[in-house]
């Protein structure tokens, strides 16, 4: 489903352009030092856009210092989203500069006291909106309502190309249906709009990221989504990029975007050699890390013969582990052939140096 471009600082999305990662902060906005470093933060792990709350006088001030901050240290790119409730339309018809230094407003209408003013704000600064309904917050048709919402906007002044939809659910398969139903009433209404997807209240640890990717990829997978995010609570010192990664994640996937080199490895089992094989897995995970040219290559690394030569003909660079009661040599396949057998307590350093080669090469 091609949906209207839309501008949102230096990123453009829709139209069948790249999925964008979005994340958000949750620093408070008023602390521009802890906001711009988690900004920063985001970006360096693959969010192109970041929202952050502006929910009061103190925030809304640090914004144009936040933006002033991430530009003189040379982060430019960053698309900044404001986040509104209640309070929106006060804030920027109060603070010029607030407006001048985000790129895109996010309101929830039905939390926004006068969605009206808000909306004629945005048009007269020529700025982005999206305009989002979130089932805890909003009872009835949520997709009959952001439709007539959006509908609203333009008639306010705001041009098709410069809203963005979302509907937010804590529930995979609501979230799943009703962005389903809003695709049909775009279509049937000949309006396109871009939009954000991403579950909401997702929770946390496995449960969250298993929810999101599955909600996520089922709609991206039908065409739905201009943008996406990961809402998942972060564990005790773990970093907000955790939710940057897991939508990278999601859209390789998918075949939609690529950020690191594909790699097949087995789960191991009773002919493995288990302390090796994750040993090996692992080290060479993080070894690659250091190549930023080898974000399309794909490395299989097998644990035995069963599937082992299968596994590593599809692959650029592959090793096939011996199994238990084996010959207890590695194999080691490039661009599908067999080339190399490796023997030895320095199967993996030798591994290394190939694998070294081969992505120099590349």
């Amino acid at each position: 489903m091609k949906s209207e471009i839309v501008k949102i600082g230096k990123v453009r999305i829709g139209g069948g352009l790249p999925i964008i990662i979005q994340s958000m902060t949750d620093t408070p906005t008023s602390d521009v030092t802890a906001t711009v470093k988690q900004c920063i933060e985001l970006y360096d792990a693959g969010a192109e856009i970041v929202r952050m709350t502006v929910n009061d006088d103190t925030s809304a001030k640090a914004v144009p210092e936040i933006r002033k901050s991430l530009d003189k240290k040379g982060y430019k790119d960053i698309a900044l989203i404001g986040d509104f409730h209640f309070n929106g339309h006060i804030l920027l018809n109060k603070y010029p500069l607030l407006v001048k230094a985000l790129d895109k407003f996010r309101v929830n209408p039905a939390n926004e006291k006068s969605f009206e003013e808000f909306i004629r704000i945005a048009a007269e600064n020529n700025k982005t909106v999206r305009i989002g309904l979130n089932k805890g917050s909003f009872d009835g048709d949520i997709v009959k309502a952001i439709l007539s919402y959006a509908a609203k906007a333009e008639k306010l002044g705001l041009k098709r190309n410069q809203i963005v939809l979302s509907l937010k659910s804590s529930d995979a398969v609501d979230f799943i249906k009703d962005h389903e139903r809003l695709a049909e009433g775009m279509k049937k209404n000949k309006k396109i709009y871009a939009l954000h997807v991403g579950l909401t209240e997702a929770g946390t640890g496995v449960q969250g990221i298993v929810a999101s990717s599955v909600a996520t990829g089922i709609l991206l997978q039908k065409g739905i989504g201009d943008t996406i995010r990961v809402s998942i609570t972060p564990t005790k010192n773990e970093s907000r990029t955790k939710e940057v990664e897991v939508c990278k994640n999601i859209l390789q996937t998918l075949n939609i975007r690529t950020f690191t080199p594909k790699i097949t490895s087995c789960p191991g089992c009773g002919r493995t050699n288990k302390k090796y094989f994750q040993e090996m897995v692992e080290r060479i995970n993080e070894h690659i890390k250091k190549y930023k040219n080898a974000k399309n290559l794909h490395i299989a690394i097998m644990g035995c013969i069963v599937n082992g030569p299968g596994e590593c003909k599809k692959a650029d660079i592959a090793i096939m582990l011996p199994g238990y009661q084996e010959k207890q040599t590695a194999q080691v396949y490039i661009k599908g052939k067999l080339t190399k057998s490796l023997s030895g307590k320095n199967m993996l350093k030798e591994f290394f140096e190939i694998l070294d080669k081969e992505l120099k090469i590349s």
